[in-house]
Order: C-alpha cells, then sequence, then structure tokens
C-alpha cells in the first residue's frame, strides 16, 4: 500500500498561499533557519504529487527542488498531454488510478505538494493517510485554504507535535482506525 502524505505549512488561520500563490510570508528555511524537520521527510519519499498550477509556480523559481524524486503532475490541461520528461509525468488520472500506478512501480510514500484542491480529491476518497502541518505564527487574512472544502468529515489522531523557537508547530496526524 502506498503511504500518501499531505505535507504542508499553513498560516494560523489555514491558508498555504496568498490568493496569487505566494509564499513569502513562510520561514525561510534554507537560509540557514530551522528546518522545521523537512531534510528528514524529503528523505523518507519516493515521489512528489502535485497539481499543475503548484508545478508552474516552482517553474518561477530558480532551479526544480525534487531532481531525484519521480513527480507526477496532475493537470486537465491539453498542452501538458506529451510533456511528461524525465522525473517529470503529467497525468490527468484521478487520484485512485494513479496511486494504483504508484503501488505498481513499488512507490511506498507519496507526498502531495501545495494545492488544496488536490490533497481535497485525494482527502474525499480516503487516500491520504497521514498529513504534515507546519503551522505558522502568520495571519494572511486569505488566500488558498489548506484543503478545497469538500467531502465528509476525517476523523485524525495526532501522532506527532514538535514546537519550534520562532512560534511554529510541526503536527503530524494519521487518519484513525
Amino acid at each position: 500500500m502506498v503511504e500518501i502524505v499531505y505535507y504542508a505549512a499553513a498560516s494560523l488561520d489555514g491558508y498555504i498561499a496568498t490568493l496569487d500563490g505566494g509564499v513569502d510570508w513562510l520561514p525561510p528555511i534554507e537560509a540557514g533557519g530551522e528546518d522545521y524537520g523537512y531534510g528528514d521527510f524529503y528523505a523518507s519519499v519516493d515521489a512528489i504529487l502535485m497539481g499543475s498550477t503548484t508545478y508552474e509556480n516552482i517553474l518561477r523559481q530558480a532551479a526544480w527542488p525534487y531532481p531525484d524524486k519521480k513527480c507526477w503532475v496532475f493537470s486537465k490541461q491539453r498542452r501538458y498531454a506529451k510533456s511528461s520528461t524525465g522525473n517529470i509525468a503529467f497525468t490527468g488520472a484521478t487520484p485512485d488510478y494513479l496511486v494504483e500506478e504508484l503501488a505498481g512501480q513499488g512507490i511506498k510514500r507519496a507526498w502531495i505538494v501545495g494545492g488544496g484542491k488536490l490533497a481535497a480529491s485525494f482527502r474525499e476518497r480516503g487516500l491520504i493517510t497521514t498529513y504534515g502541518l507546519c503551522i505558522v505564527p502568520t495571519i494572511l487574512g486569505g488566500g488558498i485554504p489548506l484543503l478545497a472544502p469538500r467531502g465528509s468529515p476525517d476523523k485524525l489522531m495526532l501522532s506527532g507535535c514538535q514546537a519550534y523557537p520562532d512560534g511554529a508547530v510541526m503536527l503530524w496526524y494519521r487518519k484513525a482506525a
């Protein structure tokens, strides 16, 4: 079985980005500050899953941040139909189908990067097994929500918690049995 992890940073009021996709409000983990467990987490995943909006926002950065991981980009846009190269594959598949494909490729753990809508589509199908949420002590007042508001309630159990000196708190939840 493939473990699907939704690992994200969110503002105190539940947003993962500003309305235009901006994340400048996040603490700079690359600048020698705290990494909030990111390094260990990244090493534990075999694959990356993201939506096309997240993909395009990442492309605006200087370098592709996941060169050593297989990545699936979800999109129904035709312009990506024949764009799959190297470690990046574009897919219009449903989350259920892709999870079967991942299992067939021996993927054990996949990370949903960004994309509250994509995460919601996995959640409403019961496919997310683990949530890693870094709550950042910032209130954005609006933006892209951590999860798009759809689906039925899920019961979760806290499996880990780490507070950091800057006020950020890393929370780990697993689906309750």
